[in-house]
């Protein structure tokens, strides 16, 4: 009897990144959270809608993601829109300082998952859309979901 590999189920994802951005390489990090934090994320009241990441000083944060307070939180309850460290080896941390270095680069985070327990983020190294690139992505999925709907019916 082997380890069953644990689903992860995404408790917030970043569905405008995939619209607004050409998703280049992806890498998974954990997030440095409090107590009340991590039982906001774990109830899913989490938004990585305007969220981006930055490396300062050989650190990577996760800045403008919205962490809704504990509702049975007391004084001691956090700041929704704090920024949060990222734990990343520093040879990841130099690998997206390296790739964010060129024009129009930027770190998105694209989901939130539990990982055995812990609080992780999906990054992705994104190169930003023109409108024109947006209006052929939602031209192209159009195409492909008539194409599925007459293989449907014809089948």
């Amino acid at each position: 009897m082997g380890k069953e590999k644990q689903k992860e189920r995404p408790l917030a994802q970043n569905r405008k990144a995939n619209h607004d951005y050409y998703i280049l390489e992806t890498l998974e990090a954990g997030i440095a959270l409090t107590g009340t934090e991590i039982k906001s994320v774990r109830a899913g009241r989490i938004n990585l809608k305007d969220g981006f990441a930055q490396i300062k000083n050989g650190e990577a944060w996760l800045m403008n993601v919205h962490i809704s307070e504990y509702t049975q939180g007391n004084r001691f309850n956090h700041d929704p829109l704090r920024n949060r460290k990222l734990l990343l080896h520093k040879k990841q941390i130099t690998h997206l300082a390296e790739e964010t270095s060129g024009k129009g680069i930027t770190l998105v985070p694209l989901k939130v998952y539990l990982k055995h327990g812990f609080a992780k983020v999906l990054l992705g190294v994104a190169q930003g859309k023109h409108n024109y690139d947006k209006r052929e992505t939602i031209k192209r999925r159009d195409q492909e979901r008539e194409i599925r709907r007459t293989l449907k019916n014809y089948g």
